[in-house]
């Protein structure tokens, strides 16, 4: 098998495994209990969290758990603007994001707020210019993703959090660090706001985390007990020890990695781009984990499956999304049937150059096999 979707989920680390075995073995208490067996787990799961800050250098308080990056993006763009909504109504987005960010903002229209899509360059790039042109005194909030999900296009945070400020202090500034956490380098001190999910860095399923600032105001969507105010009811120690595991373990030697993987993509590229019919979507500000191309004459989800008969995976844009137009390809290109028919391939410092050079080779087969059918 060679898997070439790391950005739809990744498999979970060994170490990681051991770590939430352990932790749901060993430390059976409910964290919330005054007896031992509770106050045994609750330690435990300090530790995790003093983690976390540590690796981001920022509070614990500042660290909330969630069942991944769609439910912190709610919290975050929900919540940020019930809390703020007497400052204002206005909501920026960009045209790269997540499914999820778009849901969340065709509710938050629904509820009064104002939404407005900022524009980027042809290399994927926030506009800048249309950024501040853009910016309000009623603008509370901007959300910005790190890294497209679909072509890998990367943003300069910081960058953009120094435009956003210097036009209005009061706005937050969120983003989706989903795609980028494990694969390049990040800060949290770059925003006010940072959602990521486990599953996306060799973690388990069901847990992510919101950075949230202390200057951010927001209000929780859930209501009960427990000791997290934003996320109540009993906390699953095994899921955030294996999380704070895996944060560690993502965050280590990542410049080394992501040059392996730059080296895999320059390989893949390089083959595939002498196809006739085969349109690479990749520009410079392209993280090397996540290649897009998109294939002349063939159904994204025809090529995916016939690649599955010789064992290898990949994907088609958002994993939330398939089967979808490419809302990136669109942005960045302004190409409909370049939007339609791209596929998404996402490597891994896992990944080998054996399994690059058998794919390629099982590419250009059912490349040839298909690339004379046409859309019905």
């Amino acid at each position: 098998m060679i898997y070439l979707d790391y950005s739809a989920t990744t498999p979970v680390s060994y170490d990681v495994l051991e770590s939430y075995i352990r932790a749901t073995k060993d430390f059976m208490g409910n964290p919330n209990s005054l007896h031992g067996l509770g106050v045994k787990s609750k330690t435990l799961m300090g530790s995790a969290i003093k983690q976390i800050s540590d690796i981001f250098h920022v509070l614990e308080s500042e660290i909330i758990f969630t069942s991944g990056a769609t439910e912190s993006n709610n919290l975050a763009l929900i919540g940020t603007c019930l809390a703020n909504m007497k400052h204002g109504n206005h909501v920026i987005v960009s045209k790269l994001e997540h499914p999820s960010i778009y849901k969340i903002c065709d509710y938050l229209e629904t509820i009064g707020f104002e939404i407005s899509y900022v524009n980027n360059t042809a290399e994927g790039l926030i506009d800048f210019d249309d950024l501040k042109s853009k910016m309000r005194l009623d603008t509370i909030l901007v959300s910005i993703c790190a890294v497209n999900s679909e072509t890998g296009a990367r943003q300069p945070l910081k960058m953009i959090r120094q435009i956003i400020k210097k036009e209005n202090s009061s706005t937050l500034f969120h983003s989706d660090m989903t795609q980028a956490l494990g694969k390049v380098s990040v800060s949290f001190h770059d925003v006010d706001l940072a959602s990521c999910s486990s599953h996306k860095i060799y973690g388990p399923k069901g847990i992510g985390l919101l950075y949230k600032s202390e200057r951010a105001k927001m209000k929780p969507l859930l209501y009960g007990s427990g000791p997290f105010m934003y996320h109540p009811g009993t906390p699953s120690v095994p899921l955030i020890v294996a999380f704070s595991k895996a944060i560690r373990l993502a965050m280590s030697d990542v410049d080394k990695r992501e040059n392996f993987v730059r080296r895999l993509n320059d390989l893949i590229v390089d083959d595939l781009k002498k196809l006739d019919g085969v349109t690479i979507n990749q520009t410079k500000i392209c993280i090397p984990h996540i290649l897009n191309v998109s294939l002349k004459n063939i159904k994204p989800e025809t090529f995916i499956h016939a690649m599955e008969e010789y064992e290898i995976y990949i994907g088609t844009n958002s994993a939330c999304a398939s089967n979808e137009l490419s809302t990136a390809i669109m942005a960045i290109y302004n190409d409909r049937q370049r939007a339609m028919s791209s596929i998404r391939i996402s490597l891994s410092y896992l990944t080998t150059t054996d399994e690059v050079y058998k794919f390629l080779s099982c590419f250009k087969k059912v490349y040839q096999k298909l690339s004379g059918l046409a859309y019905d």
